[in-house]
């Protein structure tokens, strides 16, 4: 098992994908998987400080990630949400989400039984500190601040979003607070991750280093 935490634009989608492929295992996105949630939350009008409503509505839904070439294919009850949930709606909206702690608790369980699965590269934000930490490798991924708004804006844009760089850039640093100060499972460095700066970096150059960094582990026995 890898994984793969890091804030908001450090790369982590596309350098677990590039992972995965490259050692022939399964690529879990559980950032997915709480987009999904909030998708699902605006779409039926659930306030999103009522924390029980929200909480039940991520126990009834359904949120199944199919691994693909080009990354993952995201379902909400069997309705197709990859593009749907990367909206500036849903990215203003899961930080809220991820800080209940009723749907970490149950997010966090279907997270470890997809891992429990073996050959996974699970990313997200506190999957080395909570989900898994008895992962092989731990990964903390980093990037500058501009760079990680830089990466939001231009794939936002490619998706026909009319953002502003600079209102990008707030979004990233908003969320760079909510995560590392929300009080259930806070974004942070497990003691025993290897941090890897993804700055001015392609996603191949990383996701090569963080396999050599597996293969090595996997021929010390470790």
């Amino acid at each position: 098992m890898v994984a793969i935490d890091g804030p908001m634009g450090s790369g982590k989608g596309t350098v677990a994908r590039l992972v995965a492929r490259a050692l022939g295992f399964r690529h879990v996105d559980t950032g997915a998987m709480y987009r999904a949630v909030a998708w699902k939350a605006l779409r039926e009008g659930v306030p999103l400080d009522d924390l029980q409503a929200v909480a039940e509505l991520a126990r009834r839904t359904r949120v199944d990630l199919d691994t693909e070439p080009e990354g993952n294919r995201v379902w909400c009850d069997g309705e197709d949400v990859t593009d749907a949930i990367r909206s500036v709606q849903v990215n203003a909206a899961v930080r809220r989400v991820a800080a209940n702690a009723g749907v970490r608790s149950v997010l966090t369980e279907r997270q470890r039984s997809l891992a429990r699965e073996g050959g996974v590269v699970v990313e997200g934000r506190d999957i080395g500190t909570v989900v898994l930490p008895d992962a092989d490798l731990k990964v903390y991924l980093v990037a500058s601040l501009d760079e990680r708004a830089r990466r939001r804006w231009q794939e936002l844009r490619a998706r026909g979003e009319d953002v502003s760089l600079e209102a990008v850039r707030e979004l990233v640093r908003e969320d760079d607070e909510a995560a590392q100060t929300r009080a259930v499972a806070p974004l942070r460095r497990a003691e025993d991750a290897v941090v890897v700066d993804s700055t001015s970096r392609s996603p191949e150059e990383v996701a090569e280093e963080i396999a050599r960094l597996v293969r090595s582990r996997v021929a010390r026995g470790g």
